[in-house]
């Protein structure tokens, strides 16, 4: 059934002649010409400023590319665990005289196998001038110039390690001494020269550089007691 809206008043049809937009819609509708409202330059201008930033900022991309793009997606933050640090000072340093840095293994050396420490020290100077790092050109390594094959021999698995290396040298001067019936000179001649050589000749061998060695770690042992006794 049609209804004529000839009767019907133009306002209820949303209808709405030129001259009667009412002072809301002229509100909400944007005014071109010189009599633009001030409110709509201003969001104009910021709407410019916001878009011109925003083109120099991105990245340009040839393709359009979704929200659910992977390129679009933030990354997830790396958290790097914090690494423990210790932080130490030396305060303060005491100098040790060479032959005197090893008293400690001296000693235990001594206890251990019944040879004088006076004696171990002497050795130890005459062989090595404390050295812990010295190699003789024959190969002898560290404080008591051990043979690599004579430190494998008395258990000695680094010659260098200051406290092993002593307690070799100790340990075979303690053969040598039972050897000799505790004859200190002929088992310092041994330790130089080697057991067969004295045994060859009956005791000191004539070699200089034995006689020498003999003679210059006695003479120590002999100082430092007396020392030891002043």
């Amino acid at each position: 059934m049609l209804f004529s809206s000839t009767n019907v008043p133009p306002d209820y049809l949303g209808l709405r002649s030129e001259g009667e937009r009412r002072k809301g819609d002229r509100r909400k509708q944007s005014r071109g010409g010189p009599d633009r409202r001030q409110t709509d330059r201003r969001r104009a201008a910021v709407r410019n400023v916001v878009l011109a930033a925003a083109a120099v900022v991105l990245p340009h991309h040839g393709k359009t590319q979704s929200l659910d793009n992977k390129a679009f997606r933030v990354p997830p933050t790396v958290v790097t665990p914090k690494t423990a640090s210790v932080i130490t000072t030396v305060e303060s340093a005491i100098s040790v005289p060479p032959e005197h840095a090893y008293d400690e293994f001296i000693q235990e050396a001594s206890d251990l196998y019944g040879v004088d420490a006076t004696l171990l020290r002497c050795v130890m100077q005459t062989e090595s001038a404390f050295d812990a790092l010295a190699v003789s050109r024959a190969g002898a390594v560290g404080l008591m110039q051990l043979m690599p094959d004579l430190a494998s021999e008395l258990g000695v698995d680094d010659p260098f390690d200051p406290r092993k290396n002593i307690m070799g040298g100790a340990k075979y001067l303690r053969r040598l001494l039972d050897l000799h019936h505790g004859n200190v000179r002929l088992a310092l001649a041994s330790y130089n020269a080697g057991p067969a050589n004295v045994s060859e000749y009956g005791g000191v061998p004539p070699f200089p550089e034995t006689r020498k060695y003999v003679k210059t770690v006695t003479r120590l042992v002999a100082s430092s007691r007396r020392t030891q006794s002043d």
